[in-house]
C-alpha cells in the first residue's frame, strides 16, 4: 500500500498523494483507511494533499471512510485538490464537503492539481 499513499515533492515542495486510481472499492477503503496514520504524524496545517479517484470504483464502506477520515484530518490538511473527481458520485462530493467543512478543489489532471497545491 505504500505505493499508493506516499509523499512526492513538487516545486521543493512536500505532497502527500494518495493514488487512488483503478482501485476496487475494499482497495479504496483500505487506502483512506491508513490516511490517518501518515497525516496526523506531520504538523496541524501543514499537508498538502492530492487524492487520485481516475477509475476508482465506491461503495458504501469506501464512502463512509472518506467521510471519517475527511472530518479527522482536517487540523492537519493546509490545502486539499482531487482529481478524477467524476469517479465519486456527485452528492456524495458535495455531503464530503458540507460533512467535512473543508474544499476539495477538483482539477483534470495531476499536473494542474499540483501546480495549484503548491501556490501560496
Amino acid at each position: 500500500m505504500t505505493d499508493r499513499i506516499k509523499f512526492i515533492t513538487h516545486q521543493g515542495k512536500q505532497i502527500l498523494l494518495v493514488d487512488l486510481s483503478n482501485c476496487l472499492a475494499a482497495q479504496v477503503h483500505e487506502i483512506i483507511g491508513a490516511l490517518p496514520e501518515v497525516v496526523t504524524t506531520r504538523p496541524r496545517n501543514s499537508v498538502l494533499i492530492l487524492s487520485d479517484f481516475t477509475g476508482a470504483a465506491f461503495d458504501e464502506e469506501a464512502l463512509r471512510a472518506m467521510k471519517e477520515t475527511a472530518v479527522f484530518d482536517k487540523p492537519f490538511i493546509k490545502k486539499s485538490a482531487w482529481v478524477g473527481a467524476t469517479y465519486l458520485p456527485n452528492a456524495f462530493a458535495k455531503n464530503l464537503k458540507s460533512f467535512s467543512r473543508r474544499d476539495f478543489p477538483a482539477f483534470e489532471t495531476r499536473d494542474e492539481a499540483l501546480s495549484w497545491l503548491v501556490k501560496e
